[in-house]
């Protein structure tokens, strides 16, 4: 009687997970007898090692941008067993959260000025490397009418509070994703109706979270109509926009919230220190929401002249004001950006090319510089 060999079973892929972005570190625990791990991304092979033990820990160069990443297990016999992770965001290794102190580029602040005095109205810019922490800054702490650059703030304080990522399905994830990937007013309100019980109580809360991470430029002031840290770069107020009261923020905590959110995804940084409740997970399942805006034209203007860049980003716009900030990504590293543009005219197209010439300006700059 010839008995049949027991089939290995699956590898537990802890990282990267669906709906979450992933820098190449690939961890799990693989079935016992296990002698190698090999890892693929869209059906190329990435790597091949082999494993003693169970537990399992690579590093990969995943390709940039939406993924499928499977892991193969094999036993000294070839037999082999896989697991597939569907929806990855894969991000430059290079691009890795750590903490660098920022510095003034004389030279990037000179030329950032230049663009702006381009632009026919009111105009705050922050730009900063996270990986190599040269920078420059216009009137970056000057507030703008912030609207629904907030929202991001909003996900933040949601994600604190939540007990793990949102499942996929979900009422949270459904209300995350249509705030953050198409801006939806009455996503956000309901959100901060969960954090808090209503509106205002959900502004308390989302504000709570700006002031312990040091953002002080930036207040939620309520929903949103139901229609259509100390910087060594200086940071100053040149021109104040005179738009009354309501919800405000900076360039410069805008880029320090997205800062703040890209160091959590790494385990780091002051939101994780501030707000244990935000996980690392929570920061790569932000990131994930973030690569799928489909608010396009404004700082990903940057990306059609530099084949394997990635933006992710959030914007908000009114009659009067329009801005974009996030986080530009290419292979040598990551800028953190935030492009404020106010208008008693009006604001309109004008704001999103600066906000695609500023960040086309950075990444010239920090290429040179990062090489």
């Amino acid at each position: 009687m010839i008995l049949a060999t027991p089939p290995l079973p699956p590898p537990a892929v802890e990282q990267p997970a669906p709906h979450q972005v992933s820098y190449g570190i690939v961890t799990g625990r693989a079935a016992r007898g296990t002698v190698r791990v090999i890892v693929f991304a869209n059906g190329r092979r990435l790597t091949s090692k082999p494993l003693r033990g169970q537990r399992f820990s690579l590093r990969v160069s995943l390709p940039s941008g939406d993924v499928s990443v499977r892991v193969t297990t094999v036993a000294r016999n070839d037999r082999r067993s896989s697991s597939v992770v569907e929806d990855v965001f894969g991000l430059p290794a290079g691009s890795r959260p750590r903490i660098v102190r920022s510095r003034q580029d004389p030279v990037l602040a000179r030329k950032l000025r230049a663009l702006t005095r381009d632009y026919a109205g009111t105009t705050g810019v922050y730009v900063q490397s996270l990986t190599g922490g040269a920078g420059g800054a216009w009137n970056a702490k000057a507030q703008f009418p912030a609207a629904s650059t907030l929202k991001l703030a909003i996900a933040a304080a949601v994600l604190a509070e939540h007990s793990g990522v949102p499942p996929s399905g979900s009422g949270v994830h459904r209300l995350m994703q249509s705030m953050i990937t198409r801006s939806d007013n009455a996503s956000a309100n309901a959100l901060e109706v969960w954090l808090a019980g209503s509106t205002s109580a959900g502004s308390h809360r989302v504000n709570s979270l700006m002031r312990s991470i040091g953002l002080v430029d930036s207040e939620m002031y309520g929903g949103y109509e139901l229609r259509t840290l100390a910087a060594r770069i200086p940071v100053r107020v040149e021109q104040q926009p005179a738009f009354g009261y309501g919800k405000h923020t900076s360039a410069f905590d805008m880029a320090s919230l997205f800062r703040a959110i890209w160091l959590a995804s790494g385990s780091r940084g002051p939101l994780r220190e501030a707000q244990p409740g935000f996980t690392a997970a929570d920061g790569r399942y932000l990131l994930w929401l973030l690569a799928h805006v489909s608010d396009t034209r404004k700082l990903d203007r940057v990306r059609a002249d530099n084949p394997g860049v990635v933006v992710l980003h959030k914007a908000g716009w009114l009659n009067t004001a329009r801005h974009d900030a996030g986080l530009v990504f290419w292979r040598g590293g990551v800028f953190a950006v935030g492009v404020m543009t106010w208008s008693s005219s009006g604001a309109g197209t004008s704001s999103d090319r600066l906000a695609g010439k500023v960040a086309g300006l950075t990444l010239d700059r920090l290429r040179r510089m990062e090489r």
